[in-house]
């Protein structure tokens, strides 16, 4: 039987959901909100990754459960497959410099070409055609704005030398905004290098962590193999429309981005030899429940593309059973998500719950087991 419990939204309107054929009830935007005391705001990694708490929510008992994220080896049964999201995020955030002095903060988006970048720029007010800006830490380097496609400018670098290694000496980890810290340089600048990655990382290309992934130790991942859970990978390059906030007054009518991915032949079979068995499919954060429910069938099939399932009540779940996540943002896509699964009842209530009992929010926050 689908996943449908969605609570009760209040004063909405019936409509026909014309994808799954039911009567559904239109849900309200600002039915995601939620008042958090800024405290609560991580803005900094736990000692340890897996020293994190974990709120552990069974929705057969319904009840809320206090735990420590390194317990998670032993909540998950012999045979569940954990699905991981592979994605590696680029030191995209980058310190630039006009030749008048003033400061531009920059984001590399793309490589269009060696030498020619596709990057996001703030500060950087009216621009003339070849405008020139220096790297503040390498000033020799230099970026010549060639022209502007939306909200993302053209830079023609004066190295040809790979982005990557560009971004590796220069850049800094792109935390989110509600992180706060110094404009060019901070003290935590290695740390956030280091734990604004998952352990598993690979595939580069993504602006923002998988965050649910933060809080796997290699210890833990060995834990995990001796108690019988599987795990397999997919990759879904985070983009900046993650953290782009419903503006819409109803759900439905929220544009929601685009972001591309990679379900490998070797997961999509080791998936459908779960399902076959009736073995759990527990996804590792929204991203990995995103690129599971985009298969458009009961059968994985290995592809790759761009995705933009949007996923809120009274969505019926295909595939994702088990959902391992951080605490989102309000009125998010991704708290959408959860309330999709638990019910917004059940999702309000959770989330009361773990802001009594002092739970830390967001990226660098606490992590909650839906099961």
């Amino acid at each position: 039987m689908p996943d449908v419990d969605w609570g009760q939204h209040g004063p909405g309107r019936d409509v026909v959901d014309g994808q799954h054929g039911m009567r559904a009830q239109v849900m309200r935007s600002d039915e995601l909100d939620f008042e958090l005391p800024a405290e609560l705001i991580a803005q900094t990694p736990s000692a340890g990754r897996s020293e994190s708490r974990l709120l552990h929510y069974p929705r057969g008992e319904g009840s809320v459960r206090h735990r420590t994220f390194s317990d998670l080896a032993g909540l998950l049964r012999d045979g569940d497959v954990l699905v991981f999201n592979d994605a590696k995020v680029a030191a995209a955030r980058l310190a630039l410099r006009k030749v008048t002095g003033g400061r531009v903060e920059g984001l590399f988006v793309a490589q269009s070409r060696p030498g020619l970048w596709r990057v996001m720029l703030k500060n950087i007010g009216p621009v003339r055609p070849g405008m020139l800006l220096h790297f503040v830490d390498e000033p020799n380097l230099t970026a010549r704005v060639m022209a502007k496609e939306g909200d993302q400018y053209q830079l023609e670098l004066s190295s040809q030398e790979p982005a990557g290694s560009i971004l590796e000496r220069l850049g800094r980890m792109p935390l989110p905004p509600y992180i706060r810290r110094e404009k060019e340089h901070d003290p935590r600048d290695q740390e956030d290098r280091r734990r604004y990655q998952t352990i598993y990382a690979s595939q580069g290309g993504s602006i923002a962590a998988p965050t649910a992934g933060l809080h796997f130790t290699e210890d833990l991942m060995e834990r995990l193999d001796a108690a019988g859970v599987r795990r397999v990978f997919v990759t879904l390059h985070v983009g900046l429309g993650t953290f782009k906030p419903v503006t819409a007054e109803q759900l439905s009518e929220h544009e929601m981005h685009g972001e591309s991915y990679e379900l490998p032949q070797r997961t999509a079979d080791a998936l459908n030899h779960a399902k076959r068995d009736g073995r759990r499919i527990i996804a590792v954060g929204t991203t990995s429940a995103r690129v599971l429910e985009s298969q458009a069938g009961e059968q994985f099939v290995a592809n790759s593309g761009q995705t933009g399932i949007f996923i809120h009540p009274p969505y019926q779940w295909r595939h994702v059973e088990g959902l391992v996540t951080n605490f989102h943002l309000p009125r998010s896509t991704l708290i959408a998500l959860v309330a999709a699964k638990v019910g917004l009842d059940e999702q309000r209530r959770i989330y009361r719950e773990a802001i009594e009992n002092r739970y830390r929010f967001f990226s660098y926050g606490d992590a909650m087991l839906i099961e």
